[in-house]
């Protein structure tokens, strides 16, 4: 393949993109040296495929007229985002990269590791291989990255008991409890932080417990229960 600047790329293969029956680019690629992803637009035409081209973005569709791809320009060219693409997994890479591929095939374990690992042999197969430290695998970023905590209250939110409960079902325990239940739902007031455990056989008899106790605790308390908060769960 002759680049613009009359250079000249070895094709290393071909190759089908495809995840359903209605979407199939054939003979994509893979050309050494080459450093971005490009679609030529005359060949996607001659495959069947129609492409639109607006002032500021540009559109793919399929023969069924439904959006495969979409694009937006920046400058004098267009950007497709895969993000928005039929199909789930990304194969436009024309850029081949083994230093990924041997990051993503050992668990995405860090470079700073794979350099030791290449270095004294540890792993036979392993290419010699220069791995930078300083790269950032998208991956790795999100399953590594941590929500932020919530900040301490350094006041009460509620004015009385029982105006906000707390509720906590947990089960199936692997260890039974001296009456022989296996889950148990933990309330907590949020005003007095005063807790209550009801230990439970099944799970289906959460509703019946806790309406037997709210009933006892608006007798004792002389008040009603206004709100419950709990993790949603079924």
């Amino acid at each position: 393949m002759t680049y613009g600047d009359n250079k000249k790329g070895r094709i290393l293969g071909s190759e089908v993109i495809s995840n359903r029956a209605s979407f199939n680019i054939h003979n994509v690629l893979l050309v050494e040296r080459l450093k971005h992803n490009l679609i030529s637009i005359n060949q996607l035409c001659d495959k069947g495929f129609k492409v639109v081209l607006e002032s500021n973005h540009c559109l793919i569709y399929d023969a069924c007229g439904s959006t495969v791809l979409v694009g937006k320009r920046v400058n004098n060219i267009y950007l497709l985002n895969l993000h928005h693409a039929s199909f789930s997994i990304h194969c436009l890479l024309t850029k081949k990269d083994d230093t990924w591929l041997w990051h993503r095939r050992l668990c995405h374990i860090h470079m700073h590791h794979l350099n030791r690992l290449n270095r004294k042999q540890f792993v036979e197969g392993l290419p010699k291989l220069k791995f930078e430290k300083d790269r950032i695998c998208e991956a790795c970023q999100r399953g590594k990255q941590t929500k932020v905590s919530f900040k301490p209250k350094n006041c009460i939110s509620t004015e009385r008991p029982l105006e906000l409960l707390h509720i906590y079902l947990f089960g199936l325990s692997r260890t039974m409890s001296l009456g022989g239940n296996y889950y148990a739902l933990v309330i907590i007031d949020n005003f007095s932080r005063f807790t209550w455990t009801l230990f439970l056989a099944a799970k289906n008899e959460t509703f019946y417990a806790f309406k037997k106790l709210f009933k006892v605790l608006e007798n004792e308390k002389g008040s009603k229960i206004v709100s419950l908060r709990s993790d949603h769960d079924g």
